[in-house]
């Protein structure tokens, strides 16, 4: 990734409490209600009311949910953040594409609904053409494009979204449409003031379903908290108040001013459902018309549009955040990770967001039905969340924990499951196109991570998964690797070696001890009584190295096949063994064997001498012969090794003399990207020409103190220690890590 030149943020640049509720209340407060109360009441009736309130409820029970895991876990990307680290890559590649979709339909419904208010601003101006033009669909996706293309400028220069003083003018003109509706109450007759009340559920409860389905997006505003929860100061107690603050002061605002459209806000001789079908997007501005003139039209003409751009950018900024987070994971192309070289924001991730905005405007028809698809999907993204939350509080360790919990755990996330998923399930029946939408989204998110995303997307993860075992936890794990250990004199260099290559806290280690059944009884004693030797050897030492490990002595005709039991039967993860002398050829065949045939992967380890330590190994080398079927346990040992004492490595490859001057950049960049998916920071990258390649491998492999190579493929008639390996073992004296991954 390229780092700009300020690219670490300081406390200045990040948000305090203020700066949070500003962008949740800057996505929450506003555009949804005044685009949408008009859609809600012609659905429902005066049960709309209802529909707020109970997406108000689900609002804080989800917003629960998010509190507890950004506030133990505050970085941007929001529901893919957390979800990378209890599910699998895939699994969380789905949830991170599902959260991304969902901030990009929110802007497309924000972006519509600035195209409509200034629409129907400029329709209010006494001019002929200009009415007649701004009438005109064309005219509202050109100007919904429009403010897409200038947010897209705004945030690829600017590092955060601070909208404190737009939402005050915002907070300040809703509070007059609110106070001028409560001042006329007094001087109204009961009869009117309660006149649209009835019937309440004009729409049944499927109606009352239509509308809570139709509004969720005027409530998901909150979430937009979580997703920048890496750019909060103090997040433990920020991002709890931001949430609920920003849900609070949002349901401070919409439940008065519908109350006061029911009241008073309704010109009389007319219906509320006729109003609100002949105004679905606009009925706010209506009925404040109505009770305050020409100045309440155009208040909320005003406070519409700025309400839908700042949710506008708002979103987009989350939307930019998720696929900047993908990316940097590899489940995104990692150039969309890229940030801008002056300003540090992920400009390519703007970009890219903001492209699939302008496509969503041109597809959907109207305001309503980008609302139904957005708010589909963020019930979907927040069911996973719930999902998400209960894995990790379920494999987090008993300690007391500082940050905030959800309470009545897990009965609440349980609900908030349930309630989501069937909101979503009937918004798609009721709106075809939003679950089209959606499953287009899921198929084609499919097709591109498998076919493109997934080989890189897995290395990544295998590094992530050993530089923070904390993710290997949380996803239910606990590998197990198996040792042999025979000699006492090795057995220190090998715990040490698997100290590194086993996560500590969940990770296992299996000490195998094995005496071999011969015939000769007194040598048979002889090792059963140097059994004691080894384990106490192997035991001591993985209490030095702070290992967690498990000893088995077994007894056995052949050792070879009696590993192989034993890996089957305890199903490790990783075998790691050192057989001593490389040169005897049957002792070579039968480890070829062995790798052959163990499901697991295998780690040889080569020592220079008795005695040796892995945290000797200083400088060492990986050489990178192509991108195979090695790279997921390559990767894995090199980020555990550079986890336990952060040595200097170098990727290396090395290429016939003669290679074009394009191949070789092309191939220096491939190196540099797939060191970059190990290894964050510290490691060195080369390409080398040659004319004999296997002699330069040897002559590198003695500049270092460590070699991680790996093993032939062992198709029939090969060898897995074919001539490159035998010729490092046998013209050097440095240490080898040899690895096949099975």
């Amino acid at each position: 990734m390229i780092k700009p030149k300020n690219s670490s943020a300081s406390e200045q640049v990040r948000m305090g409490l203020g700066g949070a509720v500003a962008l949740g209340i800057g996505a929450m407060v506003g555009g949804g209600i005044l685009a949408l109360a008009g859609v809600a009441f012609s659905v429902t009736g005066a049960s709309a009311l209802l529909a707020f309130i109970l997406n108000g409820v689900i609002a804080v029970i989800i917003a629960m949910s998010f509190a507890e895991m950004a506030s133990k876990t505050p970085k941007n990307g929001g529901i893919y953040t957390y979800a990378k680290r209890a599910l699998s890559v895939q699994l969380a590649f789905g949830v991170g594409w599902v959260v991304w979709l969902a901030s990009i339909m929110a802007s497309v419904f924000y972006a519509l609904g600035f195209g409509v208010f200034t629409a129907f601003t400029l329709q209010q101006i006494p001019v002929d053409w200009l009415q007649q033009a701004a009438g005109s669909r064309i005219v509202v996706v050109l100007l919904s494009i429009i403010s897409v293309g200038f947010y897209t400028l705004k945030l690829s220069r600017e590092v955060r979204v601070d909208a404190r003083r737009i939402n005050l003018i915002k907070v300040a003109v809703f509070a007059v449409l609110i106070a001028g509706g409560i001042a006329i109450i007094p001087g109204t007759p009961l009869q009117d003031l309660t006149l649209h009340f009835r019937p309440f559920f004009t729409g049944g409860i499927g109606g009352l379903a239509a509308a809570m389905g139709y509004t969720f997006v005027a409530m998901q505003g909150f979430v937009l908290v979580a997703y920048a929860a890496g750019d909060i100061r103090n997040p433990e107690k920020n991002i709890p108040r931001a949430l609920f603050y920003t849900i609070g002061i949002g349901m401070a605002i919409y439940i008065p001013l519908l109350l006061v459209v029911l009241m008073v806000g309704i010109p009389e001789g007319s219906t509320l459902a006729g109003v609100s079908r002949a105004y679905p997007e606009t009925l706010i501005a209506v009925a404040a018309e109505h009770y305050l003139g020409k100045f309440g039209l155009w208040l909320v003409l005003i406070a519409g549009t700025i309400s839908m751009l700042t949710a506008l950018q708002a979103n987009l900024f989350a939307a930019s955040r998720v696929a900047n987070s993908m990316a940097s994971d590899r489940t995104l192309l990692p150039q969309v990770s890229r940030l801008h070289r002056r300003y540090g924001t992920p400009v390519r991730a703007i970009h890219l967001s903001a492209l699939l905005t302008v496509i969503f405007i041109m597809m959907l028809p109207d305001v309503a039905s980008a609302a139904a698809a957005s708010s589909l999907i963020f019930l979907l993204s927040f069911a996973l969340a719930q999902l998400v939350l209960i894995l990790m509080r379920k494999r987090s360790p008993g300690k007391k924990p500082t940050h905030f919990q959800v309470p009545f755990f897990p009965a609440l996330p349980i609900a908030g499951i349930a309630i989501t998923l069937s909101l979503a399930l009937f918004q798609s029946v009721v709106v075809p196109s939003a679950g089209v939408i959606t499953l287009i989204w899921l198929f084609i998110g499919s097709l591109l991570f498998i076919a493109f995303f997934l080989k890189h997307a897995l290395v990544a993860d295998v590094s992530e998964e050993a530089r923070n075992p904390e993710i290997i936890r949380l996803r239910g794990n606990s590998p197990l690797l198996l040792l042999p250990i025979t000699n006492p004199a090795n057995v220190a260099s090998k715990v040490f070696l698997a100290q590194a290559l086993s996560p500590p806290v969940v990770g296992r280690t299996l000490l195998l001890n094995i005496v071999n059944r011969s015939e000769d009884a007194e040598r048979t004693a002889r090792q059963v009584e140097g059994c004691r030797d080894v384990i106490h050897q192997g035991l001591s030492s993985a209490l030095e190295a702070s290992l967690r490990a498990d000893t088995l002595i077994t007894i056995a005709a052949d050792p070879w096949k009696e590993i192989e039991r034993v890996a089957r039967a305890h199903r490790c993860q990783t075998l790691l063994i050192g057989p001593g002398e490389f040169t005897d050829e049957k002792t070579t065949r039968r480890l070829e064997q062995l790798i052959s045939r163990v499901p697991c992967d295998v780690v040889v380890l080569r020592q220079p001498y008795t005695g040796w330590n892995i945290s000797q190994a200083r400088k060492i080398l990986i050489p990178v012969a192509g991108f195979d079927k090695h790279d997921l346990l390559r990767a894995r040992i090199a980020a555990s090794i550079w986890r336990s004492y952060q040595p200097e490595i170098t990727f290396q490859q090395l290429v016939p003399a003669g290679v074009s001057k394009k191949e070789l950049r092309t191939q220096r960049r491939l190196l540099h990207r797939f060191a970059e998916e190990i290894i964050p920071t510290g490691f060195k990258t080369s390409i080398k020409q040659s004319t004999d390649i296997p002699a330069t491998l040897v002559h590198e492999v003695s500049q270092h103190d460590l070699v991680i190579i790996g093993l032939g493929r062992l198709l029939p008639g090969d060898k897995a220690f074919g001539p490159i390996p035998m010729d490092i073992i046998k013209k050097t004296n440095t240490a080898a890590i040899f690895i096949s991954h099975n």
